[in-house]
């Protein structure tokens, strides 16, 4: 049910990443060629938030252009004193603000709206919760805390790892930190938290047990662990890859494509497949990706930024880069590379070409070696090729060109003039041949060398 209340959201990305050894922020190394941050800020856009927050601790310059585009903010803890306090640097933030509050963890990027969702409605379910927690079953509990509930899904109690009972471990619920809770409620029980543990922190999950002291009891509901999955390390980063990745190649099959070796396919965050489309081992799709249906697309091709009309054909090893528009029933072949360019319907080119910022137009076709030479140091020029045109093979087309329809252009041109329809243009040097000239000079050779 859809939430009636206004809905804030609070990201957590405060914590140094120091695990990951690297110069980027934690929050914006990518899944499936998305930063993180990105995945989860999109959910949360799903809900029409009327704010959103994201809290660092430092590489605020980074973080700050992603939230942007989401229409967030970034708040600066420090010092870094416990999720408690992250949450409180949001308050300023959020003054004024009436409404519920989801608060989640920028490195567990992968809850669903959905999830959100119900969330929110169980905070406003008839027993009406001071907070709703998620949970989770990892298959390993390790050293998570436990959320003990009740038989209505009420929170009896929660307890850390360190300070639980055998039986408490014995439960498998575990509490992954994310909360939904009023506005209303969120602050002053944030007040009310102390920092009387090892660590001198003031922890979130307190508002949990203040609100049980007034008497007022907080729920839990259940997510997939796979959701809920944080991020610290490398390691664990390439670990939701890997599922991620599992979980969309399966989708994938389901939606009717068939992958031959699904395993050796990997998917962008983006990537749209049309059914009865083929995908052979070891192909990756970048962001931006649109497949029709009933394409081909054969091993070892690498496709960005790219739309491929039904029934065209794709590798092996071809490279379709941003910009890329293939035609239905077209043909991109074997280490052909493509940029900024379009292929009408049935144009081909079967081998080793590059194509860049050009028209190429219906059933034309583009043999072997051709390139379009579109740079000159400075700026971009397009070349444009008629339908049903024939160039040859090796064939240079220096920019800005235009062959005209049905023209056939000789093998080894340098083409640099435009070249009408339906004509012939060769441009190479003039093949000459001295009789016996080959043999006269290894003699001539062999005598110098043999001195």
């Amino acid at each position: 049910m859809p939430n009636p209340r206004a809905v804030a959201a609070i990201v957590l990305a405060a914590g140094k990443g120091t695990r990951m050894k690297s110069d980027l922020h934690k929050v914006l190394h990518p899944i499936a060629g998305r930063p993180m941050l990105e995945h989860l800020l999109a959910s949360v856009d799903t809900l029409s938030p009327a704010h959103t927050v994201v809290v660092v601790g430092s590489g605020r310059e980074q973080v700050e252009p992603v939230a942007q585009r989401h229409g967030g903010t970034v708040v600066v803890q420090e010092p870094q004193l416990g999720t408690g306090h992250a949450v409180q640097q949001a308050e300023q933030s959020l003054a004024g603000f009436d409404g519920d509050v989801l608060i989640l963890f920028g490195d567990a990027p992968l809850v669903t709206s959905a999830t959100m969702e119900r969330m929110l409605a169980r905070l406003h379910a008839d027993d009406r919760p001071a907070s709703v927690v998620l949970a989770f079953r990892p298959a390993d509990t390790l050293s998570y805390g436990r959320v003990i509930t009740r038989a209505d899904g009420t929170i009896e109690k929660m307890v850390e790892h360190k300070d639980a009972s055998e039986e408490e471990r014995a439960c498998t619920l575990c509490n992954s930190g994310l909360i939904a809770i009023r506005s209303a409620d969120l602050w002053p029980l944030l007040a009310r938290i102390g920092n009387d543990n090892a660590a001198g922190e003031y922890y979130l999950p307190d508002v949990v047990v203040l609100a049980a002291a007034d008497g007022r009891r907080s729920a839990a509901i259940e997510a997939e662990p796979w959701e809920v999955a944080g991020i610290n390390s490398r390691a664990e980063l390439a670990e939701v890859e890997r599922q991620w990745q599992d979980r969309r190649r399966l989708q994938a099959m389901t939606d009717g494509v068939t992958l031959i070796a699904p395993e050796t396919v990997f998917f962008s965050h983006d990537t749209e497949i049309g059914r009865d489309t083929v995908v052979e081992p070891n192909v990756v799709f970048g962001p931006g990706v649109r497949i029709g249906e009933r394409v081909t697309i054969r091993a070892f091709s690498h496709v960005e930024g790219a739309t491929v009309a039904p029934g065209a054909e794709i590798g092996p090893y071809a490279r379709l880069r941003p910009g890329a528009e293939i035609g239905e029933k077209a043909k991109i072949g074997n280490f052909v590379e493509v940029k900024k360019s379009r292929f009408g319907k049935g144009a081909k080119a079967n081998h080793l070409s590059y194509i860049g910022d050009a028209d190429v137009g219906a059933n034309a076709n583009v043999g072997a070696g051709t390139i379009t030479c579109n740079y000159d140091g400075f700026l971009k020029y397009n070349t444009v090729i008629g339908e049903g045109a024939f160039i040859g093979s090796n064939t240079a087309l220096v920019a800005p060109v235009a062959v005209g329809k049905g023209a056939i252009v000789g093998a080894g041109s340098v083409v640099t003039k435009d070249v009408a329809e339906d004509a012939l243009a060769i441009a190479r040097g003039k093949q000459e041949e001295r009789s016996g000239w080959a043999a006269r000079f290894r003699t001539a050779m062999a005598a110098k060398k043999s001195k």
